[in-house]
């Protein structure tokens, strides 16, 4: 093929770029360009080498996936960006969406998916691998919690009782039990353990 498609991989574990160069040089139409193990890196080999394709790990040092993307969209906002990650939280992918991503590969599939969703963006089309697709639909009618409500989730999983959830956030103590309340509901969660459990497991905070 006189043009392959050229294919950036950003990913801080040296192993899966690895795996990722080789499935790439079986294929003729495919050449990977450039590497990079963090995400400032990204942005750079970016500036350098152009890549139809950028195939962008969600969690990595010194700049994670998300804000790289954001960084290169902002810069060159035709390009298209597959997120590699190991969670299939619903929030996680919709937030990657949201910014950009062209699609959004689990690892553990990448030997079976990530040709086809390489040449299906590069196409111009959109791929979510088929257990991010479940997982979108699968809380797709669930109510979001609001910003306050994730910043008592994110207090509760860092172990606080109601008491110094409140100090902490300068509410009273009605307004956190309130809001436990309604976290509880929306994640339909049994009890402070389990909704940190979901919230982590969804995306919607960070372990």
């Amino acid at each position: 093929m006189t043009n392959p498609i050229r294919i950036m991989a950003a990913d801080d574990h040296v192993l899966l770029r690895k795996g990722i160069a080789a499935i790439i040089a079986s294929q003729p139409d495919m050449s990977l360009v450039a590497e990079a193990s963090n995400g400032r890196e990204a942005v750079e080999q970016y500036r350098t080498h152009r890549p139809d394709i950028t195939l962008m790990d969600l969690q990595m040092p010194e700049m994670n996936g998300l804000d790289a993307m954001i960084a290169i969209r902002t810069e060159f906002p035709e390009a298209r960006i597959i997120m590699l990650t190991t969670y299939t939280g619903d929030v996680q992918i919709l937030r990657a969406i949201k910014v950009g991503a062209r699609g959004y590969l689990l690892k553990t599939l990448l030997d079976k998916e990530l040709l086809e969703t390489i040449r299906a963006v590069h196409g111009g089309k959109k791929m979510l691998s088929s257990e991010a697709s479940y997982e979108l639909a699968e809380h797709a009618t669930s109510d979001a919690l609001t910003p306050a409500e994730i910043d008592v989730l994110r207090l509760i999983a860092a172990g606080h009782a109601n008491k110094q959830i409140a100090a902490q956030l300068s509410i009273t103590e009605d307004t956190v039990k309130g809001r436990v309340k309604s976290i509880l509901s929306k994640l339909e969660a049994n009890d402070r353990t389990h909704a940190a459990m979901i919230g982590v497991k969804r995306g919607i905070i960070q372990s």
